[in-house]
C-alpha cells in the first residue's frame, strides 16, 4: 500500500541538541570545565570570528568546524542563515557546538538563536562563558566596582543604531558607576560627547583594554578626555572594551605583566 521506498519499520533520525557555550575572551584556561568537555568530544562546532585558534584546536580533528564570523566589513552569513544552520545540523541528527567569544547572553545574539531553536523544537543548552568586561578588568587589575567609589557596573554596546549610540547617557554619567563599553571604539568620540554633555568629567579614569583576557593583553590609562584623544595611533587590530568610572582609577598594574615580572 505504502509507495516506493516506504520502510514502515525504518527509524526516525534522532534530533541533535545544539550547545550555546560562551568560548571566554580567548585564553583555553578560562574556558569552563563544561565548555572544555563539550568541546573535546565535538562533532560540530560552528564558532564566530573572536573564537581563538587554540580554543578551537581544542576539538577533534575530524570535527566539522563552520565559521560563521561576522565583523564589521564582513558578515559571511546573517544571524538568519546561523539560525537556520543550527537548525538543519541539528534536525540531521548533529549535536552542535555553538561557540561564541565571552558568553553567549552578553552582546552574543545567543538569545535569538536560543529563540530560534526553541521555536523549531530543538532542544538546546546554555553554557555560560567570561565575558569580556570581567576578563580585561581582572587582567589588568582594574576594580569594576568598589566600596564607597562604585556600586554599579553597565555594559553597553558602542554600536550604533542609525548612525547614532543609541545609549541612556544620564543614566550612564552618574556618579557609582563603571561603565563598560563593547565593540565602541570607531564610536569612542560620541560616546565621551555624549557622557560630558550629561556632567561626567573630562577627568573621570578610563582605561582601553585590547584583546583582553589573552596572553596579548595590552591597557591604556588616562582619562576619559586623554583615553580617547589616543585611541585612534594606539589601537591595533584586536577587540577593545572601554571602562570608565571612578573605580578605573583605583587599577593596580597589569596582572599579566606582574605575572610574568615574577616568573
Amino acid at each position: 500500500m505504502g509507495g516506493a521506498g516506504f520502510r514502515p519499520d525504518a527509524a526516525v533520525p534522532r534530533a541533535g541538541v545544539v550547545y550555546l557555550v560562551g568560548a571566554g575572551p580567548g585564553a583555553a584556561d578560562l574556558l569552563t570545565l563544561r565548555a572544555y568537555r563539550l568541546l573535546r568530544g565535538a562533532g560540530v562546532v560552528v564558532h564566530d570570528r573572536l573564537v581563538s585558534a587554540e580554543i578551537l584546536a581544542l576539538a577533534p580533528a575530524d570535527a566539522l568546524r563552520i565559521d560563521v564570523g561576522k565583523s564589521p566589513a564582513r558578515h559571511c552569513l546573517p544571524q538568519a542563515g546561523i539560525n537556520a544552520l543550527l537548525v538543519r545540523l541539528a534536525r540531521e541528527g548533529r549535536d552542535v557546538v555553538r561557540l561564541k567569544g565571552g558568553d553567549p547572553f552578553v552582546f552574543g545574539r545567543g538569545g535569538e538563536e536560543l529563540a530560534a531553536l526553541s521555536a523549531a523544537g530543538i532542544a538546546c543548552e546554555v553554557v555560560p562563558g567570561v565575558t569580556a568586561a570581567l576578563a580585561c578588568a581582572a587582567q589588568a587589575g582594574i576594580p569594576l566596582t568598589y566600596r564607597g567609589v562604585a556600586r554599579a557596573v553597565t555594559l553597553v554596546t558602542g554600536h550604533t543604531r542609525g548612525g547614532e549610540l543609541d545609549i541612556d547617557f544620564d543614566a550612564f554619567s552618574r556618579p557609582g558607576v563603571t561603565l563598560a563599553v563593547y565593540m565602541g571604539c570607531a564610536t569612542l568620540p560620541r560616546l565621551r560627547a555624549g557622557l560630558l554633555a550629561h556632567g561626567l568629567s573630562r577627568d573621570t579614569p578610563a582605561a582601553l583594554v585590547e584583546r583582553g583576557g589573552t596572553a596579548r593583553q595590552r591597557t591604556l590609562r588616562g582619562t576619559l578626555e586623554t583615553v580617547v584623544d589616543a585611541a585612534p595611533a594606539w589601537v591595533t587590530d584586536g577587540p577593545v572594551l572601554a571602562l570608565v568610572g571612578a573605580a578605573v582609577g583605583l587599577a593596580t598594574p597589569d596582572l599579566a605583566h606582574a605575572v610574568a615580572a615574577a616568573g
